[in-house]
C-alpha cells in the first residue's frame, strides 16, 4: 500500500537556456528544427493550433495534469517567468478539456508564451480573443476537476515525447517540436546546414527537377526490382 501523493508538486528553479538560444529558433520552421535534430522531437500529430493560433517559441515549463484534471495547469501560474511555454500532460485524455479561455487569459496576464497539451480545450471562441498560442489535442465543452495529484516543473511525457523545464519549445502550423536542453546548441549550428540544404533543394525544384540524384543513382544501380 503507497501513501497518497501531495496534491500537487512544484519545481520552481531549474536551468534556463538564454535570450539569445531561444532567439535563435523563433520563427524559424518546425520541420527545420527536426531535421536538425535528426528527424525526431515533434509531439504526437494531434496536437495542432487551436482556431488559427500563431506561431510561438520559448521556454518550456512541464506539467503534469493527468486525466480528467487540470490542478497542476494552475500551479504553473505561480512558476511561470515571461516567456515561457506551458506544456500540460493530459496523457492523452480527451473526455474533458484542460483549460479554457479564462484560464489561457491568466497565462497571458503572467506573460506566458503559450500553452500545449496533449488533451483537449475549451470555449474556442474566446480563445481566439485571449490571442495566445494554443496548440491542443481536440475540443470538448467538458470540464475537468481539481483534485490533483499533479507536478509543477518535472520532466513528463506530453504527447509522446519527454519534457523538462528549461527545454526549447516551439510551434506552427504543423506541430510542436521539443528541444532538449543539452541539445540547444548543437541544434542551432545544424539549423543552417539544414537552412542551406532546404534552399537549395528547393531551387532545384523549382527549375524543374523530376526525380532526386540519390534516387536515380538507387535507380541506376539495380537495388530496385521492376515487375512487369
Amino acid at each position: 500500500m503507497i501513501e497518497d501523493p501531495p496534491l500537487l508538486q512544484i519545481r520552481r528553479r531549474f536551468n534556463r537556456p538564454t535570450a539569445a538560444q531561444v532567439q535563435a529558433f523563433a520563427g524559424l520552421q518546425t520541420g527545420f528544427v527536426v531535421d536538425a535534430l535528426g528527424g525526431r522531437g515533434a509531439l504526437d500529430r494531434h496536437v495542432k493550433p487551436i482556431g488559427g493560433s500563431a506561431p510561438f517559441c520559448g521556454v518550456a515549463l512541464p506539467c503534469f495534469c493527468g486525466p480528467d484534471d487540470n490542478l497542476a495547469a494552475f500551479g504553473t501560474l505561480s512558476v511561470a517567468q515571461p516567456g515561457d511555454v506551458v506544456l500540460a500532460a493530459a496523457e492523452g485524455f480527451d473526455k474533458a478539456a484542460v483549460i479554457g479561455d479564462l484560464m489561457l487569459g491568466m497565462m497571458k496576464n503572467v506573460g506566458i508564451a503559450a500553452f500545449v497539451t496533449d488533451g483537449c480545450v475549451r470555449d474556442q471562441r474566446g480563445l481566439q480573443a485571449v490571442g495566445l498560442p494554443c496548440y491542443a489535442a481536440g475540443v470538448t465543452p467538458n470540464s475537468p476537476v481539481r483534485n490533483g495529484p499533479g507536478t509543477v516543473g518535472f520532466p513528463t511525457v506530453v504527447g509522446g515525447v519527454t519534457v523538462r523545464a528549461g527545454d526549447i519549445v516551439l510551434g506552427d502550423e504543423d506541430g510542436v517540436v521539443v528541444v532538449p536542453a543539452e541539445r540547444i546548441e548543437a541544434t542551432i549550428a545544424r539549423i543552417e546546414v539544414v537552412r542551406a540544404a532546404e534552399a537549395a533543394f528547393e531551387a532545384k525544384v523549382k527549375a524543374g527537377l523530376k526525380i532526386p540524384d540519390f534516387v536515380q543513382a538507387l535507380i541506376d544501380s539495380g537495388k530496385f526490382l521492376d515487375v512487369d
